[in-house]
């Protein structure tokens, strides 16, 4: 039987990138015999993002394409939720809908949950040989921080809980009780599949091609001290 892949998309004014990345993901060809599908959730945005996807899935009537519009800005994690909800696929991955991550890079996170061998794969913009933009030091420092204090709770010894790319089995990820709506998913969704009985993770090395807050970067330091609140959260008391 042919296995199906979701992409999933949360988006929020990204008028300047998401057609350039809706077309790479359209003319990727994953190989394996994989099936695509790609499931965005523009989150109420204010500028051109909304007409831009609904052009693209015009000019695109053979694309396996699934759209959601939220009605309200909810945040990345409500989008996220949403996007969830509707994917029909067998294995699920996060897709920003900028140009920090390479969808070429799948086929690495792919391998260990085609092999058999892995149920949840992350995307490690700090192992392997790969291309990585020098930006920011204090988030460097700020994402190894929120890793460790993550791993120290779940035990798990991951590189980067907060990258975006996290391959999942989309049953496990679909039974998964996900509250947070904005950018607390990831220790949130980290903590939650780690008390999974018999869960197997792994983590690849991926490319990062960062951007500035110029280039239209959105996350701040108070969106860290929230995922640091999760972290704890999710760990601790609402288990």
């Amino acid at each position: 039987m042919t296995r199906k892949l979701s992409i999933l998309i949360p988006a929020y004014n990204e008028e300047d990138t998401i057609l350039e990345i809706l077309n790479v993901l359209k003319d990727l060809d994953l190989g394996l015999g994989l099936k695509k599908e790609i499931v965005i959730v523009d989150d109420c945005s204010t500028d051109s993002t909304r007409s831009i996807i609904n052009q693209f899935v015009e000019d695109n009537p053979t694309s396996d394409v699934q759209i959601f519009n939220q009605e309200v800005n909810r945040g990345k994690g409500a989008a996220l939720h949403k996007a969830i909800e509707l994917c029909t696929g067998d294995i699920a991955i996060i897709q920003d809908a900028d140009l920090e991550y390479d969808p070429e890079e799948y086929i690495n996170l792919l391998k260990p949950i085609l092999k058999g061998k892995a149920d949840v794969v992350y995307g490690s913009r700090f192992m392997g040989g790969y291309a990585h933009r020098i930006l920011f030091f204090w988030h460097s420092i700020g994402n190894k921080f929120l890793t460790t204090l993550s791993n120290a709770f779940t035990n798990l010894n991951l590189t980067d809980m907060e990258t975006c790319y996290k391959m999942f089995r989309t049953d496990i990820l679909k039974s998964l009780d996900l509250k947070e709506k904005r950018f607390g998913f990831e220790p949130e969704v980290t903590a939650k599949v780690s008390r999974i009985p018999g869960i197997r993770i792994y983590e690849v090395g991926i490319s990062y091609y960062g951007r500035t807050y110029a280039e239209g970067k959105k996350i701040n330091w108070k969106d860290g001290m929230r995922a640091l609140w999760c972290v704890f959260k999710y760990n601790t008391f609402s288990r």
